[in-house]
């Protein structure tokens, strides 16, 4: 085979190879849009809620649309919200790449995409549960991009804003489950709200320099050292402790919740306490594994050793 015979015989493949990488590349930058990590811990929320909610066995054909408007609501929640802070994730390195600020999609794209996507989820939660499960997930998102996310850029205080919306996932499978809410619905509800704040905190201590470029305020303002940001981190995780036994106080878990839970709080307070004494961001990122490790653990026992009511 002469040199000539093998460049045209591979010419048309390299021709195609480039197409199909940039589909997928497409493909791949639609699905970031979504934030498919954060989409992870609303699906187990809403899990527990559904669950915790159901008086008897699972209805499976419930659940499946439950968890599917859910992740459709939250994914266009995600995407907008990118096309809200496109212009400041171009500041910071851990979100420059990001398909908007990178340049790989337009931002049209991106917002009729995230509208789809919140339309679709609302209409089936409307149409496949009811309409105050639709109502609490279109509120989450109205709150999260109404109020949250513009308020990155003017007050610290936008961490609490966003702990109500962030912590209604349970409601929602509460609310498809019992067409209402109830008190160990808002038991969740607090447990979710309280481990937040760690759990984001930790995440605005490691990426400090990079918010202050893009002009978040997500630290309290003149924390230099960082004792305001540490009391919030060890005040709030010793809060969730007790709040986190409630459903063993009120008898919908029972004791293996109840030593499970408290052992996971006391570990969890260990990690914000180490993080509050020293203050770096090795420990920060320790507090922030334990973060993501305890919720699901909690919730995880919660399902295993409730009681129905």
């Amino acid at each position: 085979m002469t040199p000539g015979m093998e460049n045209s015989q591979h010419a048309a493949p390299a021709r195609r190879r480039p197409a199909r990488s940039a589909w997928l590349v497409h493909l791949a930058d639609y699905w970031t849009l979504t934030k498919p990590e954060v989409n992870f811990l609303v699906l187990v929320s809403t899990l527990v809620g559904f669950y915790l909610a159901a008086p008897r066995a699972v209805n499976g054909w419930l659940l499946f649309h439950t968890l599917m408007g859910t992740l459709l609501v939250a994914s266009g929640t995600g995407t907008l919200n990118q096309f809200l802070e496109r212009h400041t994730d171009a500041f910071m390195r851990r979100t420059a790449n990001r398909p908007l600020p990178a340049g790989r999609l337009v931002p049209a794209e991106a917002f009729w995409f995230g509208i789809l996507l919140s339309i679709a989820g609302g209409v089936e939660l409307w149409i496949a549960a009811n309409p105050l499960t639709s109502a609490l997930a279109l509120a989450t998102l109205a709150t999260y991009l109404v109020f949250y996310t513009p308020l990155k850029r003017q007050t610290p205080l936008c961490t609490l804003v966003g702990a109500f919306p962030g912590a209604m996932p349970p409601l929602i499978g509460w609310a498809a489950v019992r067409n209402g809410l109830g008190a160990e619905a808002w038991a969740l509800y607090a447990i979710l709200f309280f481990w937040q704040f760690p759990h984001l905190l930790a995440i605005a201590w490691m990426y400090r320099e990079d918010y202050a470029r893009a002009g978040l305020q997500m630290l309290p303002r003149r924390d230099r050292d960082g004792r305001a940001t540490m009391r919030q981190i060890l005040g709030c995780t010793l809060a969730l402790l007790p709040v986190s036994l409630i459903p063993a106080f009120t008898g919908h878990a029972g004791w293996v919740y109840l030593v499970g839970a408290g052992t996971l709080g006391a570990g969890f307070l260990y990690y914000g306490a180490r993080m509050a004494a020293s203050r770096t961001n090795a420990l920060a990122k320790q507090l922030l594994m334990a973060s993501i490790v305890y919720l699901p653990l909690v919730f995880a026992l919660l399902m295993f050793d409730r009681t129905r009511q």
